[in-house]
């Protein structure tokens, strides 16, 4: 069981499908960003995540993409994600999937298409790990 009540049973959302090693690059290279790098959960959105479980935050991160940033041309794009209330909000600006232009610039999907279910889940199992991290960094008292 890791930190947010993952079992690791084969067919629970893992993230395998992104890809472990681009996963582990991105992250690094999102490191080298002093803004990207600058952000941590709060102790109330480590403790949400830990209560909720993996699979509900994946859910979330699944949702907030779709909803928020999945459309070609998104409402209030730039400005439609909040830094704080959610993990999920504070690693998509962490890893730059918070708007369409942070997307572009990072990991190379052109705006003014709906993004993918693939690369969703792309970017979500980049969320994951990166909330997975801060949690590992952080660990409960």
């Amino acid at each position: 069981m890791d930190v947010m009540g993952h079992s690791g049973e084969p067919g629970e959302s893992t993230g395998e499908y992104a890809g472990q090693e681009w996963v582990q690059e991105m992250l690094r290279r999102l490191g080298t960003s002093e803004f990207r790098a600058s952000f941590s959960l709060t102790a109330k959105d480590r403790a949400y995540a830990r209560a909720k479980g993996k699979a509900t935050i994946d859910r979330h991160a699944h949702e907030m993409l779709r909803q928020r940033v999945g459309a070609a041309n998104p409402l209030k794009d730039g400005k439609q994600t909040p830094y704080r209330g959610h993990p999920v909000f504070t690693a998509q600006h962490a890893t730059a999937t918070c708007c369409r232009g942070c997307i572009e610039r990072w990991h190379h999907v052109p705006k003014g298409r709906e993004l993918t279910d693939q690369e969703v889940d792309r970017l979500a199992a980049l969320i994951m790990a990166w909330i997975e991290r801060d949690l590992i960094a952080h660990p409960a008292i």
